[in-house]
């Protein structure tokens, strides 16, 4: 049975962060000292509680975000610990989705680094209140104020600290609260247990006023009450300050920033203190708003005795019940045994069993009201996104859009058995993860897997052995291209065919020419007095959407195109949407020949931290790759370089990376954008020429 606490004190909240910055260490020292386990997991040991795949285990990094619930202070605290690799980015996208706050971690020696940024861009398009904890400050280099301006400076982040380190690198010994104007520090005997609270030191004594003064006037810019108080000359109190940062956090004004060491179990305890005190509950964020199956809008309050609406964020294979659907109850109260609609697919389902997650451990519970996350057993015809509500009062909330992916592999099973087994394991699989998906290449045949990244890729792989037992054999990785024109052409195309009952007609003039990057197909239509029925031009556009799919350098997909309808004429009697429809997909691959056609690859922006000695090396080694350096930067005693690389041109670069470096380098990399692949890659694509490949 679900633990009754208001819903003004539940916080669902996320740990998010670039990788290595000690997301899984945090979030196993908050299950530690909240009571929820009793021993603490270490990453590098695969003993964590939140790591509990195999592959997470082995490569000690977090793969699939996993949920948790405990209790701190009368609140009840909903984590879901994500990933930091940028493979698995989908996992941070779809929780931040569904979440009322986060915490920002971030290394206190490398700072604000790439994947930083693209969960913190994640973040604000879901408008999800931040508070920031500095993490790893017993580390060599550590550098709390450095990493405060990188925050401000990268991420245009209000960033305001709320604490002061006590020592640095290996004299860390713990916090000063500026809130409350004492010395946090943290027993080394008990594993932290015990917290003792002291006065400031007195050689501290002068920066905690100066940096207290700084935080009430950083509030005082965000915040009405706190700034009446400024204006007045008064000195706000410590509940005052903490209402005000709860105010300005909780519109995405301010960000508090804590700091501490995880893995040295220092710190951790008021940063708890910091969830319930400054991140929302479910009731302070804004009101749902969802569509009505009429298009009309509504607004639904986080209330349990308003109809039930819940979110279906992630959808996860069970061994032992199938299929785990992880949803997010908006509104009303979801209960064990109802029935409930899938509206995106017109489809009712009955609730099997409502599960608490803790990791891949559960307890069963009756029910689950707004603002809660759990996991439902019993919906089959699910896919992430989707929206399950009352049957009666049917509405859509408002979907998510994942990246396309970027690279695949050949598969094939080794043996009959595994073929047969094959086909249900991938199924299994792109239902958990909307940026995996299969196709069958026309060509050769070949099953085709594509993914974010190789190590996503090589996951995928690594979970049909273990989990699903289907041994298959993997081909090289190949890079997803695009295909797109780079002139503007028009033209005419008709479609006729005469049978013996009605034929088919259907003639268009089309014009088409590149379209903004990242646009897909804008596709508009310029007829006028009825020379095309208004009811086939939808065809026509369906038509160039299909046509789209293969391109005509190399069969690659055509994209950012703009294509417009400007004439045509139609036959009263042969003329049909499949006529229009088909002449629609003929003419964009006819214009797409016309129209000096483009093959497109994926260029990826990578960053290196490496020891100044082998920077030479480095940037040659980049530089060979076809990149582009954008930057270098030193921070303590290494460089940061950052350079756009073609995807193509990164495979093994792990490898290369370590021989170079004697291994003491590292590497970030993620998707920027798609840009013209060289006449080079162009030919050895191709064979030097327009091949006629799908014409």
């Amino acid at each position: 049975m679900a633990r009754e606490v208001p819903l003004d004190k539940v916080r669902n909240i996320g740990i998010m962060a670039h990788i290595d910055a000690g997301k899984t260490t945090t979030t196993e020292r908050i299950l530690f000292y909240t009571g929820k386990t009793h021993r603490m997991g270490e990453v590098h040991e695969g003993s964590t509680s939140m790591d509990w795949m195999e592959q997470e285990k082995e490569r000690g990094i977090t793969i699939t975000s996993a949920a948790t619930t405990c209790f701190w202070n009368d609140h009840q605290v909903n984590i879901i610990d994500t990933p930091g690799h940028v493979d698995f980015t989908v996992e941070v996208e779809r929780s931040l989705r569904v979440l009322d706050g986060a915490v920002a971690v971030f290394c206190a020696v490398g700072g604000v680094e790439p994947q930083s940024e693209t969960v913190w861009r994640q973040a604000n398009k879901y408008s999800v209140p931040r508070i920031a904890f500095i993490n790893k400050m017993d580390r060599v280099g550590a550098d709390f104020d450095r990493v405060v301006e990188m925050m401000k400076d990268r991420l245009g982040a209000h960033a305001v600290p709320v604490q002061l380190p006590i020592g640095k690198d290996e004299t860390f010994e713990g916090v000063v609260d500026l809130i409350d104007m004492k010395a946090v520090r943290f027993d080394v005997e008990s594993q932290g247990m015990d917290v003792l609270v002291d006065e400031v030191p007195a050689e501290m004594q002068a920066d905690a006023k100066r940096a207290r003064a700084t935080l009430v006037e950083a509030l005082a810019e965000v915040d009405d009450e706190t700034f009446q108080l400024f204006a007045d000359d008064q000195d706000p109190t410590a509940e005052q300050i903490r209402a005000g940062l709860r105010r300005g956090v909780n519109k995405a004004a301010i960000v508090p920033v804590l700091c501490g060491s995880a893995f040295k179990n220092k710190g951790v305890q008021p940063l708890l203190d910091g969830v319930v005190s400054y991140l929302p509950s479910p009731q302070e964020r804004p009101a749902l708003v969802a569509h009505l199956l009429n298009g009309d809008t509504v607004e639904r309050a986080m209330d349990p005795a308003e109809p039930m609406a819940a979110l279906v964020f992630k959808i996860m294979s069970d061994p032992h019940v199938k299929k785990l659907v992880y949803v997010r109850v908006y509104s009303g109260v979801l209960t064990k045994g109802a029935q409930v609609l899938n509206t995106a697919r017109d489809k009712k389902a009955r609730v099997g069993q409502i599960l608490r997650m803790h990791a891949k451990k559960r307890d069963e519970l009756d029910e689950a009201r707004a603002g809660e996350i759990v996991a439902v057993v019993g919906l089959k015809d699910v896919v992430t996104g989707d929206t399950i509500c009352d049957p009666k009062h049917p509405l859509l909330l408002e979907r998510m859009v994942f990246p396309e992916p970027v690279i695949g592999v050949a598969v094939e099973p080794k043996s009959k058995a595994d073929e047969d087994k094959l086909g249900e394991a991938l199924q299994r699989l792109a239902e958990e993860d909307p940026t995996f998906r299969m196709n069958t290449d026309d060509d050769t045949g070949q099953l085709i897997i594509s993914g974010m990244g190789e190590l996503h890729l090589e996951v995928i792989v690594d979970r049909l052995r273990r989990e699903f037992n289907v041994q298959a054999n993997v081909g090289r990785p190949q890079v997803s291209y695009k295909e797109s024109v780079s002139a503007t052409t028009e033209l005419e195309t008709s479609f006729v065919r005469q049978t013996g009952g009605h034929g088919q007609f259907a003639r268009i003039v089309l014009r088409v020419g590149p379209g903004a990057s990242g646009s897909g197909l804008t596709f508009e239509s310029k007829i006028k007095g009825g020379v095309i029925p208004a009811e086939f031009i939808p065809s026509v556009e369906k038509g160039v959407r299909e046509g789209m799919d293969g391109g005509v350098l190399a069969g690659y997909p055509l994209t950012d195109l703009k294509v417009t309808l400007l004439d045509g004429s139609f036959h009263e009697v042969d003329s049909s949407e499949l006529s229009f429809k088909i002449a629609g997909s003929m003419g964009v691959r006819d214009g797409a020949r016309k129209a000096s056609p483009v093959l497109l690859e994926p260029v990826m922006n990578v960053e290196v931290t490496v020891p100044s000695n082998y920077m030479g090396d480095v940037t040659g080694d980049l530089n060979s790759r076809r990149g582009k350096i954008a930057g270098m930067e030193q921070r303590n005693e290494e460089q940061i370089i950052t350079a756009s690389v073609p995807l193509s041109e990164m495979f093994g670069y792990a490898t290369q990376l370590r021989s170079l470096t004697q291994g003491r380098a590292v590497y970030s990399m993620e998707f920027a954008r798609y840009e013209p692949a060289p006449q080079a890659v162009v030919e050895r694509i191709t064979g030097g020429v327009l091949a006629p490949h799908g014409n």
